[in-house]
């Protein structure tokens, strides 16, 4: 018998799938994912799994007639090769993250009858996600009053590190790895402005931009801790008073459980426009800010950085529950 993980593409996705495999260490777990995105880099030979299958597909949203069609008869095909994975290794429950990686697992469990627990990681439900909730055994989202688990499967240094804020002496720019060339801009636009008023700057610049965004510092006179990927993230925003940050989920939670108040400038690209729904989340319970990347306003940015954070800060904590790899592990333990 065993637990089945499915669903991926991008990193968003794999974290959690990674996150909840390492609270069931005693169980056999099964990965089904796709050829395409970034599965097989996270998971290929990952020894974890007592086994891997990597599927032909690909997304269906945003294709043309004839990419709908192809997409359509490679999840048909898949879906066939999914329900024989399932059947051979008697799974008893499948656990989906939602993205195209997952659908051919997700049908191929309903198809058998397997309970099906969804995890939905952004404030906009994911289409798969949208279109299978309701034949899932449970549906979690950390944005849901109703969601069986509110709490979101990020790491506990992040908790133990958290500190209330009161005023800004140390600014983070988190970018991402890959850096956001918005924010590398604000960043520097506001520099200045943040070396007049004796303010830190940490800058998650992303890998291909980080020398850029040195020498652009280094032209200003101003003294800036530029990184792009990084082990050491829960403690750059562990120093931070203030964030200014894209809204994928992990960053947004992380920077919560840590207790950094953040104004956040969604990507505007992501599918569903979900950034933006995760940034509204926190900005309607008052503890976080929110811009449109071209709606950025310097003033009014100026003007938060003088203002008292305590109270934001404050309320931070507990806005997410700890444990949340554990909580869904249990919940998958027990189906």
């Amino acid at each position: 018998m065993s637990i089945v993980m499915t669903g991926g593409g991008t990193g968003g996705h794999l974290t959690i799938i990674k996150a909840v495999k390492e609270q069931l260490t005693n169980e056999k777990l099964i990965y089904v994912g796709s050829t395409k995105g970034q599965d097989q880099a996270w998971f290929k030979g990952d020894k974890s799994f007592h086994s891997t299958h990597f599927l032909p597909t690909q997304g269906v949203v945003n294709q043309g007639f004839l990419g709908k069609f192809k997409s359509l008869f490679m999840l048909a095909k898949a879906t066939i090769k999914a329900r024989r994975i399932l059947k051979e290794n008697h799974a008893k429950v499948v656990f989906c993250v939602g993205g195209f990686s997952a659908a051919p697992t997700a049908f191929a469990s309903k198809l058998l009858g397997i309970p099906l627990v969804i995890h939905e990681q952004n404030g906009a439900i994911g289409s798969l996600n949208k279109l299978l909730r309701p034949y899932a055994k449970a549906f979690i989202s950390s944005y849901e009053a109703d969601s069986p688990i509110k709490a979101y499967p990020i790491k506990e240094e992040f908790f133990e590190k958290y500190r209330i804020r009161k005023e800004i002496k140390t600014i983070i720019f988190l970018g991402g790895s890959q850096g956001a060339v918005a924010i590398n801009k604000l960043a520097l636009s506001l520099a200045s402005t943040l070396k007049d008023k004796n303010i830190k700057i940490i800058h998650q610049a992303g890998e291909r931009n980080i020398e850029q965004v040195k020498k652009e510092y280094k032209a200003l006179c101003i003294e800036a801790e530029v990184f792009g990927f990084t082990t050491k993230l829960s403690d750059y925003m562990a120093e931070a008073d203030f964030a200014i940050a894209r809204a994928g989920a992990s960053t947004l939670w992380e920077l919560s459980a840590i207790g950094c108040p953040t104004l956040y400038i969604p990507y505007p690209y992501a599918a569903g426009d979900h950034q933006f729904y995760n940034a509204k989340f926190l900005v309607e319970q008052d503890v976080a800010w929110i811009m449109r990347e071209d709606e950025i306003d310097i003033e009014e940015i100026i003007s938060i950085l003088d203002m008292n954070l305590e109270e934001k800060s404050q309320k931070l904590h507990g806005i997410i529950e700890r444990d949340g790899a554990l909580q869904i592990a249990n919940l998958l333990k027990e189906i």
